[in-house]
């Protein structure tokens, strides 16, 4: 919207030319989503406890969780309204990617809005039944891949590259494609799900994320730069950099009222939208491997879940004292705030991993 203007004013001011440029965008993008958190952050707060939007605790959590119960939730939802302000106001919103990138995170968290609207007002801990949920992700995993893949316009960005290796990249076929955007797009939407249940424990991780994939999204967009760190280059995709950089100021913003102890808790709302964000986006610039080396913590606790059910299942006995894993950090003893910094150190580290692997292939 307001690049539009710039393009506009530059004919009359050159300076407006600055524009143009995506880092100067994109740091735009994150102050102006930083700055509706923090300015809309207490007017959601008060309206979601005066709607009695309370989280609901599960029974068969760790009793230290018990002195939540009523603390607002639905609080993604302050992420959402945020990071789509900051996308309008600074994206190019003639980019097919831009517009995909936020109608996933939409559509995702129209789907966690009406399972933390069953938890609220049915006072079901459980919320929407699995199948619902899961159909729904489906669906809309399964659009986003059929787009990328029938809007494709270079051989790139139909392409599986495995990191670290710059001569290993395998052409996909339509049903291949489509099956690994759906399952990056509705597996990490699920995964960021599963690891917000502690204060301010899923959202770090995100926003350190969000803005690694921003650097592969800029040298993706960029031919110079894409060919010099010999990675895919997929045209219009440098535009991402807007959204990942709304998404680390609009998580940052949303952690200075999520911190332990939290004033308002993310919300299926949030991290259904943010986990299948961070898919769409990794698809997209053709890094799906390199997601799951960043968004490590997102997939141990993924993996201590399956692990655990399938335990119980097969012996009857329980591999972890409580899944998903951060649970079982805190039944043996460590204090909240331990198991969270420790985990937000695990998610630095691995982000560095990930980005080395634009220089070592």
């Amino acid at each position: 919207m307001l690049l539009e203007l710039a393009r506009w004013l530059e004919q009359l001011q050159s300076l407006f030319g600055l524009f143009n440029y995506l880092t100067f965008r994109g740091i735009l993008s994150a102050l102006t989503a930083l700055a509706l958190s923090l300015w809309w952050g207490p007017a959601v707060i008060r309206r979601l406890a005066q709607l009695k939007g309370g989280q609901p605790i599960r029974k068969e959590g760790p009793q230290s969780h018990f002195s939540k119960a009523g603390t607002p939730t639905m609080g993604g939802a302050l992420i959402l309204l945020t990071v789509a302000a900051s996308v309008l106001l600074w994206g190019d919103l003639r980019n097919r990617y831009v517009w995909l990138v936020l109608v996933v995170m939409l559509a995702f968290g129209w789907i966690g809005w009406w399972d933390d609207w069953i938890k609220i007002v049915r006072r079901d801990p459980n919320g929407m039944r699995s199948r619902t949920k899961y159909a729904l992700q489906s669906l809309f995993g399964l659009g986003a891949g059929l787009f990328l893949f029938y809007t494709a316009d270079v051989p790139a960005a139909t392409t599986f590259y495995i990191p670290f290796f710059k001569a290993v990249a395998l052409p996909l076929v339509g049903v291949t494609f489509v099956a690994i955007a759906y399952f990056w797009i509705v597996g990490f939407s699920n995964a960021v799900n599963l690891t917000d249940g502690l204060d301010g424990l899923a959202i770090m991780p995100t926003v350190l994320v969000a803005c690694a994939l921003g650097v592969f999204a800029y040298a993706s967009g960029n031919a110079v730069f894409s060919n010099y760190l010999q990675i895919p280059s997929i045209p219009g995709a440098g535009e991402l950099v807007i959204i990942c950089a709304a998404i680390a100021g609009a998580g940052l913003g949303f952690l200075w009222f999520n911190t332990y102890p939290a004033m308002v808790f993310m919300g299926d709302i949030g991290a259904l939208a943010l986990g299948a964000v961070l898919g769409t986006i990794a698809v997209i610039v053709r890094q799906e491997l390199v997601l799951v080396v960043m968004g490590g913590i997102f997939v141990i606790e993924t993996l201590s879940v399956m692990i655990q059910v399938a335990s119980f299942k097969m012996t009857g006995k329980r591999v972890f004292r409580m899944a998903p894993i951060h649970h079982h950090f805190e039944l043996k003893g460590w204090p909240e705030p331990r198991v969270i910094v420790r985990f937000w150190i695990i998610s630095v580290v691995l982000v560095l991993v990930g980005l080395a692997t634009l220089k070592v292939r």
